[in-house]
């Protein structure tokens, strides 16, 4: 695995982290391809329960760096941007995107910077905790660029049309407590990878098979219309029925806990 990238497994939980911290982690196409190869291995690891992105350093992510991106000159520029002319998502927008394939929470431990590829990557988890000094902003506009990691397609999850347009116009800087009130996060924690852990902590004493129907049933269902959420609500709600883990969950809720959840089924 490359070294922009750190993977930790403590017991039930993955730590990944993003390793740049000279660079306050700016992405660069070597950290992005690690992020994509990261995750992707962990979605084959059943035994998982949570995920948490975290960064190494002073900030969680300060956004693209530019100078990687830009100042190899013309060619190397081009070849950069190159997968933007493909017609299916690319590597910048899978980056952010992947962590919603894992059948596990994604939680994004957000401290210092969290700028422009920063944000559109805490936006791909399922949960994003900040310190209450931490900054976030759609930070595109500084340079000329509109969000185009996902992040329209994040942003429209959690804000109004006018304050996701108002925020990518202006580049403007948030502290934590409006980004809060605004819901570009979810917690302000004093220290939110220790709060991201006993999240993961309390998830994996839960049945692994429901922690991960829950997150396709939202990835689903949460724009869709009436009639495809209940239908998704009873197809999944059948399998949680039919699967083992299920009878386990029964049993431990009523003082039976004599056997192990065994690993999730997808």
């Amino acid at each position: 695995m490359s070294d922009r990238v750190k993977l930790d497994i403590e017991g039930p939980v993955a730590i990944v982290r993003l390793n740049r911290p000279d660079k306050h982690n700016g992405m660069d196409v070597a950290m992005i391809q690690a992020l994509i190869a990261t995750a992707k291995q962990l979605k084959k690891n059943r035994d998982i329960r949570a995920v948490i992105l975290a960064g190494e350093g002073p900030s969680f992510c300060a956004g693209i760096d530019v100078k990687s991106m830009f100042g190899g000159g013309a060619m190397s520029t081009a070849l950069a941007f190159l997968p933007l002319l493909k017609p299916v998502a690319n590597k910048y927008q899978n980056v952010c995107l992947v962590w919603r394939t894992l059948s596990v929470p994604v939680i994004a431990a957000i401290h210092g910077n969290c700028f422009g590829a920063g944000i559109q990557l805490a936006l791909g988890a399922d949960i994003r905790f900040a310190t209450p000094d931490a900054k976030l902003a759609v930070m595109e506009a500084k340079w000329g660029l509109i969000p185009d990691m996902a992040g329209m397609l994040l942003l429209r999850e959690v804000l109004p049309r006018d304050v996701a347009f108002e925020l990518t116009t202006t580049g403007r800087i948030l502290m934590a407590d409006e980004a809060k009130a605004l819901g570009l996060i979810t917690r302000i924690e004093a220290d939110p990878l220790a709060a991201a852990k006993a999240f993961a902590a309390q998830i994996a004493t839960r049945s692994p098979d429901a922690s991960a129907a829950a997150k396709c049933l939202f990835r689903e269902v949460w724009s869709a219309s009436e009639h495809r959420v209940l239908a998704g609500e009873r197809r999944w709600q059948l399998r949680m029925l039919l699967g083992r883990n299920q009878r386990i969950a029964s049993r431990r809720n009523m003082g039976k806990p004599d056997a192990a959840y065994l690993p999730r089924s997808w």
